[in-house]
């Protein structure tokens, strides 16, 4: 008799699984058409475009004049005075990066007792990803 409860159990189950199924595959077959209104151009109301926005928004520019690579030892031992000896010679420009991507090359100079950079080239973008990956 048990096995008999459980066959109908299961044959019910089945059933219902089943209908679930048809009833899903309907939903997925009905289309509805969708009517959308033309969309109409509009003027800015504020006082400039949405790009003045962008213009006057501060962007974080790196400036690379060499790197080196030292063992965590002599990391360690590093104190004021230290003296770390980078890969370019003086006379190579300085690398320009807006985030990761290099966008110039330039000169340090000085200017009013600050370090500043005379822009030398400005890199098109398939020099910037050539130069990123090299």
């Amino acid at each position: 008799m048990a096995e008999t409860t459980q066959a109908v159990k299961e044959k019910t189950e089945k059933e219902q699984y089943e209908q679930n199924q048809v009833g899903q595959e309907d939903q997925k077959t009905q289309a509805q058409s969708v009517e959308f209104s033309e969309a109409s151009e509009t003027k800015s109301t504020g006082p400039g475009t949405s790009i003045d926005i962008l213009l006057d928004m501060d962007v974080p520019i790196t400036v690379v004049i060499g790197r080196t690579e030292v063992p965590i030892q002599r990391l360690l031992q590093l104190s004021p005075g230290s003296v770390l000896k980078l890969d370019k010679p003086i006379e190579a420009p300085a690398e320009l990066y807006l985030k990761d991507t290099k966008f110039a090359t330039g000169i340090i100079v000085i200017v009013e007792d600050k370090f500043a950079v005379r822009i030398k080239e400005i890199l098109g973008t398939g020099a910037a990803m050539t130069a990123n990956k090299g």
